[in-house]
């Protein structure tokens, strides 16, 4: 290892949960995201001294992860036949709550367009500014506004997302 393995070390310790989960929501499986935010962490302490010196280590780590996912998507053939009702086990209630309203974010995140996706899961689960998602993306502060409007809009009309949450979340105000 390098000269500051102590400060990569503290970086991926740091980083390393919130990078998987936001590879998760990108549309990866848990593992798929394991392997990108891997990937993506082994390209950034290849170049160690470059992110380091970067204004946002951690933007820095969010574009090799989105890249790379992007990379692998075009690449990769995915064979699987998705079904529309997982079956059940016999003489098992169904899933709690929050499972549901977790397989709903997850479905109505995968509804929408990779660029609209992309903002959505930087901005409000990254928890990035508009600034920073947009250094992340590669794209003007505006185009994230524009993005995240459109993608707030398509949400918002999901019906099967609105169905689950409790009435407080979903009146304004």
């Amino acid at each position: 290892m390098g000269r500051d393995d102590a400060g990569f070390r503290a970086f991926v310790s740091a980083r390393y949960g919130p990078l998987v989960r936001a590879a998760v929501l990108l549309g990866c499986s848990r593992p798929d995201a394991e392997d990108a935010v891997q990937d993506a962490l082994s390209r950034c302490y290849a170049a160690w001294s470059r992110v380091r010196a970067a204004d946002d280590p951690e933007a820095y780590a969010y574009r090799v992860l989105v890249n790379g996912i992007s990379r692998g998507r075009r690449r990769r053939w995915r064979g699987e036949v998705p079904h529309a009702e997982p079956p059940e086990p016999a003489g098992q209630a169904g899933p709690e709550p929050e499972v549901l309203l977790r397989t709903a974010v997850g479905a109505a995140l995968a509804k929408l367009r990779q660029e609209h996706r992309q903002v959505v899961v930087l901005r409000f689960f990254a928890d990035l500014s508009e600034r920073r998602t947009a250094a992340v993306l590669g794209v003007p502060a505006g185009t994230v506004k524009s993005r995240t409007a459109r993608a707030i809009a398509l949400l918002a009309a999901d019906t099967t997302l609105a169905d689950l949450l409790p009435t407080a979340e979903r009146e304004p105000g």
